[in-house]
């Protein structure tokens, strides 16, 4: 399955049962990766439209995909772990680089 800059583009009702568990994962991940970049102050909040940067959020995401990529480690087509790992890389660089300031 082909991924798209927003999942949300995606019409669900053209999807086979595959296509329609890839996108919810992906569509996991990537609520997973918007939360940690704005506990790391990177993007703005959309409910306030500010940035807040809140770390512990942040570990706190990047610990729940890891989580996630353990428990699936193995089961995933090889899209969706290189996906997962890339979004886990660009994280913990971002995290590190953040706590260190």
């Amino acid at each position: 399955m082909q991924k798209t800059k927003n999942t949300m583009e995606v019409d669900p009702k053209h999807l086979t049962d595959l296509q329609k568990r890839q996108l919810l994962f992906f569509t996991l991940v990537q609520q997973h990766e918007q939360l940690a970049m704005m506990g790391l102050g990177k993007l703005k909040n959309p409910t306030t439209d500010a940035i807040e940067r809140d770390l512990t959020q942040a570990r706190y995401m990047i610990d729940t995909l890891e989580m996630i990529e353990h428990y699936t480690n193995g089961h995933l087509e090889a899209e969706l772990t290189q996906y997962l790992q890339h979004v886990l890389r660009t994280l913990r660089l971002n995290y590190v680089d953040e706590s260190s300031k």
